[in-house]
């Protein structure tokens, strides 16, 4: 993966061009592979017919078996209410996807369910873009992980962060709740006794003490049981606890600095669409990432209010 001072552009799509006809009565499939969850859509003609959900099938996240397994079980339902229907093209963006041997091994993945059709594999902030309805701008995710990526007219790019949670993701789910992790064992390392956010992480994860958290964390416990533990911080802001508030400062000054190192590179200021589940879902982060970004003369912000899977129908029609 790239540094932001010498960025390489994510894989382009391969196979045909997503956004063609996949043939008369064919079906697109879309999928967004988050470190969460799978989210996959099924399209007819241009039009939306179903949705499914299933585990993570990120294999930076999940085993290769979890992740076939997840991906047989979207796509038998979405395929439930068109039990004869041809999928001609599957357009799957994923986290993790930064070289053409990236790609392949999604694509491998994918083929048993969509056989002879044509599958374009993507980086996820691609349809983060697209479904924030732009095709040139700079794309965030704020969820498990986070990264930015940018995209101008004429085909430049550059990204910055998604290295994955040993080497950054300043600014996810992931790295909020360690930080109150941290907090509340160092805390406890100095003698003071849980405040009100330690309590709330010590409840979250069914332990009375901070040094039990120790072992809990560097259990099999994965990247995404950590980052649903970000809540007990943004609940803790809300109710004005100073700490909290502080590590939401800070989520929203780190996925400001990816942001502005992308900007820098490709020349432009946007727009700047982010999606994930912090982005889409916590007011108080979207609040001072507005702030943030306005004071950087960066006023074109957009935080997604559907899933970033529809952007597919987005790259379709283009």
């Amino acid at each position: 993966m790239s540094s932001p001072s010498s960025p390489q552009p994510s894989p382009a799509p391969t196979g045909a061009d997503p956004r063609a006809a996949a043939g008369e009565g064919a079906l697109v499939v879309g999928l967004d592979i988050g470190g969460s969850k799978t989210h996959g859509a099924l399209w007819r003609d241009g039009i939306l017919v179903a949705e499914a959900r299933a585990g993570s099938a990120n294999v930076q996240n999940v085993t290769r078996e979890d992740a076939a397994r997840s991906l047989g079980e979207l796509f038998r339902d979405l395929l439930s209410t068109e039990p004869s229907g041809r999928i001609g093209r599957v357009v799957a963006g994923s986290g993790g996807v930064d070289t053409e041997a990236d790609a392949d091994r999604l694509r491998a993945l994918i083929a048993p369910h969509a056989p002879g059709a044509a599958i374009d594999v993507v980086h996820d902030t691609r349809l983060i873009l697209a479904a924030g309805g732009a095709r040139a701008g700079i794309a965030v995710i704020a969820g498990t992980g986070s990264v930015a990526w940018g995209v101008t007219e004429d085909g430049r790019q550059a990204r910055s962060g998604g290295w994955g949670y040993l080497l950054g993701d300043e600014g996810s789910g992931y790295w909020v709740a360690r930080e109150a992790v941290r907090r509340a064992l160092h805390r406890h390392d100095v003698g003071l006794r849980p405040d009100t956010l330690d309590a709330a992480v010590l409840a979250l994860n069914g332990v009375t003490t901070p040094t039990e958290l120790i072992g809990l964390f560097h259990s099999g416990a994965g990247r995404t049981y950590w980052a649903a533990q970000s809540r007990a911080v943004f609940d803790a802001a809300q109710d004005g606890h100073e700490d909290a508030a502080a590590i939401v400062d800070q989520a929203a000054a780190d996925l400001t600095r990816l942001i502005l190192d992308v900007a820098s590179v490709i020349g432009i200021p946007g727009p700047v669409v982010l999606g994930g589940g912090l982005a889409m879902h916590q007011p108080a982060l979207q609040a001072r990432l507005r702030d943030r970004l306005a004071a950087a003369d960066i006023t074109r912000v957009v935080f997604l209010e559907e899933d970033p899977v529809k952007g597919v129908r987005f790259l379709m029609a283009g």
